[in-house]
């Protein structure tokens, strides 16, 4: 299936878990694919030859996820390097658990620069070389439509701005017929969130399927919202959390 030829998909983080998953899902269906990356120099090389091997052209841009304004400028980047960009998958982002009373300041900036402020970053400089009819995903999180347990404040906040700029976008956007949607997972099993790890148990009690998500599972909804086939799709929130939210 090569839906995508032709097309440069942009992703960030896109070197470990979902990110990764995505970029592979995106240039199995023919697109060119640029991810960033902030430390994991081997994955991304990895990740870079796993896509060049299917014949499709492939890069690795290395920025500090907590600044924006780099983030921006890398955006910027692969756009004059590839001469346009098609698709943007906002994932790049961080997760910690800090109930109020314990939560610094500087956490919380790190969470908004990397969770809110460098998806606006991203989106602004994409849009620039985006053509008509281009695709926004932006990874949200299940969290981004109620906060399930205590210590979620700066990252509930965090994904609930997420969904709030996805729907705001798809009015910003739409006389260019470029969709803007919201993808909120679960549980899924990356490095961030491993099904093995302390809490996964009471993690499963709270998803109908009793079960956490994988990668590819979440990176065949972003494909989807990517394909021509989703036209019609425009400031949707879509879960991937095994009806958690149900």
């Amino acid at each position: 299936m090569t839906v995508l030829q032709g097309k440069l998909a942009v992703i960030t983080g896109g070197s470990r878990g979902i990110g990764a998953a995505t970029a592979v899902r995106l240039a199995e269906m023919g697109a060119d694919v640029a991810i960033t990356f902030s430390k994991s120099d081997a994955e991304a090389k990895a990740i870079v030859q796993k896509i060049t091997a299917m014949g499709r052209k492939a890069q690795a841009y290395k920025v500090d996820h907590t600044t924006p304004k780099a983030v921006g400028e890398t955006v910027d980047k692969i756009g004059q390097d590839f001469g346009k960009i098609d698709i943007l998958v906002n994932n790049a982002g961080i997760y910690e658990q800090k109930s109020l009373p314990d939560l610094t300041d500087a956490e919380f900036e790190k969470m908004f620069n990397i969770n809110v402020y460098s998806v606006f970053a991203a989106t602004r400089a994409a849009i620039k070389f985006m053509p008509d009819h281009g695709r926004i995903i932006n990874i949200g999180s299940v969290l981004g439509e109620r906060a399930i347990f205590p210590g979620m404040t700066a990252y509930a906040m965090s994904k609930f701005a997420v969904a709030g700029m996805s729907r705001a976008w798809a009015w910003d956007l739409g006389a260019r017929k470029i969709t803007v949607n919201c993808v909120e997972p679960g549980p899924i099993n990356t490095d961030m969130n491993p099904e093995n790890a302390e809490y996964s148990d009471e993690q499963r009690k709270m998803n109908p399927l009793s079960r956490f998500g994988q990668p590819k599972e979440v990176a065949a909804v972003i494909a989807f919202l990517a394909s021509p086939e989703s036209a019609n799709v425009n400031g949707a929130t879509i879960g991937v959390d095994g009806g958690m939210n149900a």
